[in-house]
């Protein structure tokens, strides 16, 4: 179990760059303006030789100076130790996040309920869409996350969903690396919710995923989204592990 924690969290990592990355005794020191806790948050991938403390100070030192929060990424790969030590500089937890996992031994490809468009690139027009579905205004994110997005070192399928008008009203993003499938970014306009649209671009990705004969897909939800854990239940996703966030803010 161990090693497929491992494999996954490297499998996001590859998935969501940050916009800037530092690298510290083992340590990721990850920035992006504060977009996603998971782009604003250390990650320990490697082995450490400097006393845990002094690392720590250095991190929430490199924070404070981006006028973030300081977050630190808690997995089932860390010493129980490490968030202890945290607790004790009043971190709390925020974003608790459940990784789940399909095995496509077990799937059969479905037929989507609407029409989902597939694109290998990753373009302007969806990024826009992605802005507009998330109520996306802050202008440095707006300027940023685009990057971020072209950053990916993966092939990626963007999917879509189109109206009667041609306008992008359901998005979802396909990232393959090694023999997985990682499931991202679906989200659909309020208006149109209810109409399977979600299940249609997962089962498209999913099926894209099966044809090319992968292990299996991936995927992560926050705690206590219900309507998305049921339908990626409903898919064949099933619970793994999760991880949090331990933030201390400054301000």
């Amino acid at each position: 179990m161990e090693t497929t924690i491992k494999t996954i969290e490297d499998l996001s990592l590859n998935a969501w760059p940050s916009h800037q990355i530092q690298l510290y005794d083992g340590w990721l020191l990850r920035f992006s303006y504060f977009y996603t806790h998971r782009t604003n948050s250390v990650e320990q991938i490697g082995l450490s030789s400097i006393p845990v403390d002094e690392k720590i100070k250095f991190c929430e030192d490199a924070y404070r100076r981006w006028g973030t929060p300081s977050i630190f990424k808690i997995t089932p790969l860390l010493d129980p130790d490490f968030e202890k030590r945290l607790i004790k500089r009043d971190y709390m937890v925020q974003h608790i996040t459940e990784v789940m996992l399909l095995d496509y031994a077990a799937y059969r490809a479905q037929t989507p309920a609407v029409n989902v468009q597939i694109e290998h690139t990753i373009n302007a027009r969806w990024i826009n869409s992605l802005f507009a579905l998330k109520s996306t205004t802050n202008a440095i994110h707006r300027q940023i996350v685009p990057s971020m997005y072209q950053a990916i070192p993966k092939d990626t399928l963007a999917a879509s969903i189109v109206n009667e008008k041609g306008q992008i009203v359901a998005i979802g993003l396909g990232i393959l690396d090694r023999s997985y499938i990682g499931i991202y970014a679906i989200h659909v306009h309020p208006y149109y919710r209810g109409r399977k649209y979600a299940r249609s671009i997962c089962t498209t990705l999913l099926n894209a995923g099966y044809e090319m004969g992968l292990k299996g897909a991936y995927l992560q939800v926050v705690h206590g989204n219900s309507p998305a854990k049921n339908l990626y239940s409903s898919l064949g996703f099933q619970d793994f592990y999760s991880y949090w966030f331990r933030v201390r803010d400054f301000f």
